[in-house]
């Protein structure tokens, strides 16, 4: 199995002034005591520059929370990859589960802005994950496959091995309700096999998967101490800087 560097990202989602993303920047930069893992947080659009440009130098990486299909043109209110780039992000997270909910984002959208970020030099972090019902149901795995599907169509095996997958069980965002270690370790499993199908092995064992919803302190060491689980993506807990450094800190 390849050795996959871990992967601790905060989403900080419609949070934060420009002034507070600044003050919790500085304060994860200068908590932050280990270098053998990645750090990446995803402040607001009107942040990003500002702290990118604080934390340049640092072990902390900054990413957008989205970013539109053009470079360009008449399309109010929307950001492209070459401005997230410009601002100073490396990552852009893709097809979020709030992304789908609230703005009727899709597969064929999500398909769009991968390209759009590899176009730009930015890392896309897809986001899948399945309902509370779906999951109930017995249909999580097939769930996976079709938004898998549908954002990676026509992505070549050269390009999959520049992508960060993040499952995200919907019903775990934002509820305080965690999948159990176990639970996590067999969705990511299953994503791992798809992509050994789709793309291939080496592809598979090196990219990295991480677990998002209801991430904490208090389960972050089960979480990633699991054989498939190469990092995770935090929404509320990453929003304090104590709170964030502890899930860095856990393993």
């Amino acid at each position: 199995m390849a050795l996959r560097r871990k992967l601790i990202a905060g989403n900080w989602k419609l949070h934060k002034t420009v002034e507070e993303s600044l003050e919790l920047a500085g304060q994860l930069s200068a908590g932050l005591k280990r270098d053998d893992l990645d750090v990446l947080v995803c402040p607001t659009f009107p942040a990003l520059f500002p702290v990118a440009q604080r934390l340049k130098g640092t072990a902390v990486k900054v990413g957008a929370q989205n970013l539109f299909w053009e470079d360009q043109g008449a399309f109010t209110g929307e950001v492209s990859g070459p401005m997230i780039k410009a601002a100073g992000a490396i990552y852009a997270l893709v097809g979020h589960s709030e992304r789908r909910l609230h703005f009727a984002e899709s597969e064929k959208t999500a398909a769009l802005r991968v390209a759009a970020a590899w176009r730009s030099g930015l890392t896309p972090i897809l986001c899948v994950g399945e309902l509370l019902q779906e999951r109930e149901t017995g249909r999580m795995e097939g769930v996976l496959e079709s938004q898998l599907a549908g954002a990676l169509a026509g992505v070549s095996t050269a390009q999959a091995g520049g992508l960060v997958i993040a499952y995200e069980p919907v019903w775990a965002i934002g509820t305080g309700k965690t999948a159990s270690d176990a639970q996590a370790n067999e969705a990511h499993a299953y994503i791992r096999g798809w992509l050994s199908y789709r793309f291939d092995k080496h592809v598979a064992e090196s990219l990295k998967i991480l677990y998002g919803g209801s991430v904490k302190p208090a389960n972050a060491a089960g979480l990633l101490n699991q054989s498939e689980v190469d990092g995770v993506l935090v929404g509320g807990a990453s929003l304090d800087a104590s709170s964030f450094l502890g899930i860095i800190h856990a393993i």
